[in-house]
């Protein structure tokens, strides 16, 4: 094992030069690189999107979305070329900003922000967003950060306060023109009512008891005008037989003339009483004048009511005045009969047209109480979002002026080329001796020739000379400046921070 590594010692060593020029250009150009870097500060803000303070029971929210995608939206609003080429031309981050480009403002721009979100969904906890921006100045790094702050900060309140109010004028104006459609629906039930009054369902009932009545009445008229003719035809019949009518002990006269003879009785009977000028004997004489007035009136527009008219012609009158009546009485059940039966008619259709109307005054009746409910709760909402007690994004980290530029790490940019360049000249030299096939083992020759060395003699180095130390003085010669520059340029890069640094606070 130790002649092994003796071995490969002494290979690594022959192959020195190899590794020690790749390893010197590899660490030079790194070294330079890290020299050379221009500094870059980076300023940035963080946010935060905080819960609304009020449960959401008792006020719902109302702005739309989650705060992911309100944080989304705001992103693509701040990478919006219009509002980067804003931003640029106010600011001018860039020292070569007056040749460039509108394409390579927007370009350098979005490579220099740098805008991530954590949080919230499936990974929990409360939805953050970052906003960075590389500026070789740190003054205009923090005022292009501000400038995405105070749009961010804007975009939220517009947001809120924006959706809030749009809701609550939508629900208002929604309220008012269901408002105004109910009152028309309600005018048109009203005039339906009112132009068919006589056929609405809720009179239904009482138009089937009022026909069957009128219907009862009909046939009892009927029977009454048939009795009252058979009476009449049977009184002719007897006086054509007997020359006499029996009146059955009723009364012919009038009720104008009976009564007329009970108050000749009862003047009669009170003059018997009291004197002749006593006032009630005067009251009964102006009754007694007067219902002669009207029985005299009586028979002159009625023959059978004079006197000399025969006592069969009075009852023939009277029935015929009677079947008049009752004529007249058929007349008119017959139209109440009519028009109760074409309301009953109606009631169906006049109820259909009713629900439809009623169903339509409900639906917007209940469309109006929604939207009630709705316009209160988008006025809470409103109110909420105005006094900032809703979901809203917050800041948690100012941005500030770095008072130090976070690129370019020059010293792991410089350490980690040198070593790249220390491993890449090792594979360089392992590279080499493994494409290097000729024998130098006695193994080699085992395996070249296929046979077994009795003696093997060792490489005997000759005698030192000039020519023998110059390749040695050479290598030391290199791992010296390798260590010479190494330590050189790592000065320079710790004096070049320390510029930046002092410049950076003078500024």
């Amino acid at each position: 094992m130790k002649a092994n590594l003796k071995y490969y010692f002494s290979v690594f060593l022959r192959r020195l030069h190899w590794f020690l020029a790749v390893a010197i250009v590899i660490a030079a150009l790194a070294i330079g690189v890290a020299a050379t870097l221009p500094p870059a500060y980076v300023s940035q803000a963080r946010f935060v999107v905080e819960a609304s303070q009020i449960p959401n029971e008792l006020a719902p929210p109302t702005a739309a979305g989650g705060g992911l995608e309100q944080l989304q939206i705001i992103q693509q609003r701040l990478l919006a070329r219009g509002n980067l080429l804003d931003i640029a031309r106010r600011h001018e981050p860039f020292p070569e900003q007056a040749g460039m480009s509108p394409d390579q403002i927007v370009a350098a721009m979005n490579s220099a922000t740098d805008i991530k979100m954590q949080g919230g969904g499936r990974t929990g906890g409360a939805l953050q967003m970052t906003i960075a921006f590389q500026a070789a100045n740190a003054d205009k790094a923090a005022a292009v950060v501000n400038e995405y702050l105070t749009q961010v900060q804007r975009a939220d309140v517009d947001s809120r306060v924006g959706q809030a109010g749009q809701t609550m004028d939508f629900f208002q104006q929604e309220v008012e023109s269901l408002g105004s459609a109910m009152s028309e629906q309600s005018a048109r039930v009203l005039a339906f009512k009112n132009e068919n009054a006589d056929a609405l369902p809720e009179g239904q009932t009482f138009r089937l008891n009022q026909q069957t009545m009128l219907q009862e009445r009909l046939a009892q008229t009927d029977r009454d005008i048939a009795t009252l003719g058979q009476q009449r035809q049977r009184m002719v019949d007897i006086y054509n037989a007997t020359g006499q009518i029996s009146t059955m002990g009723g009364d012919n006269r009038s009720a104008e003339q009976r009564e007329l003879d009970e108050l000749r009785s009862e003047l009669n009977r009170a003059l018997v009483v009291y004197a002749p000028g006593n006032p009630r004997i005067r009251v009964l004489q102006a009754r007694i004048a007067q219902m002669e007035g009207v029985v005299s009136a009586q028979a002159a527009n009625d023959p059978s009511a004079r006197p000399g008219a025969s006592p069969l012609d009075l009852q023939l009158a009277e029935m015929d005045t009677r079947a008049e009546l009752l004529q007249e009485q058929r007349t008119q059940t017959e139209a109440q009969l009519a028009q109760v039966t074409d309301a009953i008619d109606r009631t169906a259709a006049n109820g259909i047209a009713l629900s439809a109307l009623e169903r339509d005054f409900q639906n917007l009746q209940t469309q109006y109480n929604t939207a009630t409910q709705r316009l209160a709760a988008a006025s809470t909402g409103e109110r909420v979002e105005l006094l900032s007690r809703g979901r809203r994004i917050s800041v948690i980290e100012q941005p500030v002026a770095p008072s130090s530029p976070s690129k370019p790490n020059r010293v792991l940019i410089a350490g980690g080329g040198t070593g790249f360049g220390i491993l890449l000249g090792l594979a360089v030299v392992v590279l080499m001796e493994l494409l290097n096939r000729s024998p130098r083992k006695p193994e080699d020759l085992v395996k070249k020739l296929g046979i077994m060395p009795l003696a093997t003699i060792p490489y005997m180095k000759p005698v030192k000379s000039e020519r023998a130390r110059t390749p040695q003085a050479l290598k030391t010669a290199m791992i010296l400046a390798l260590m010479i520059g190494l330590s050189g340029t790592a000065a320079a890069i710790y004096t070049q921070t320390g510029h930046e640094r002092l410049a950076q606070e003078a500024f």
